[in-house]
């Protein structure tokens, strides 16, 4: 979590509705539905139910979440959670037994650009002498 130590809850009898605004981390015990914005880090524990686009630094999902997610940093589905939307970040953890239905991005900005990976994608295009070349494939 961030380290401002500030933590805003939504308890498990909790529902909330609109746009949701954290200037530290929050964790979600309950339902949200409509939009999450934190500066911190947000937390959907495994009772939460959240139908929202998040933004934050990082997000640990172990609960049931419907929408998108956009992080700086870390994107966590944890054993046991739900992401049911799509993910941009510049990292992602699924545990085994996370269930993910969607599309990610990882964009780790600057760094996402490695030799070896720029050389793969170049030579993906073209196939060399004696190779026929396999569309939407490349080796790593």
């Amino acid at each position: 979590m961030a380290e401002n130590g500030e933590v805003t809850i939504v308890g498990a009898g909790a529902r909330l509705e609109g746009n949701v605004v954290s200037a530290g981390n929050l964790r979600i015990d309950g339902q949200v539905k409509g939009q999450i914005n934190a500066d911190g880090d947000v937390v959907l524990s495994p009772q939460s139910q959240v139908e929202a686009d998040i933004r934050s630094q990082n997000v640990s999902v172990a609960g049931r979440f419907k929408g998108n997610i956009l992080v700086k940093g870390k994107a966590h589905l944890a054993r046991g959670g739900r992401i049911d939307g799509n993910i941009t970040s510049k990292t992602l953890v699924v545990e085994e037994g996370g269930i993910f239905h969607g599309q990610s991005n990882m964009d780790a900005g600057a760094g996402s650009g490695s030799p070896s990976t720029q050389a793969a994608q170049q030579s993906a295009g073209t196939p060399k002498e004696g190779e026929e070349k396999k569309p939407d494939q490349v080796k790593v």
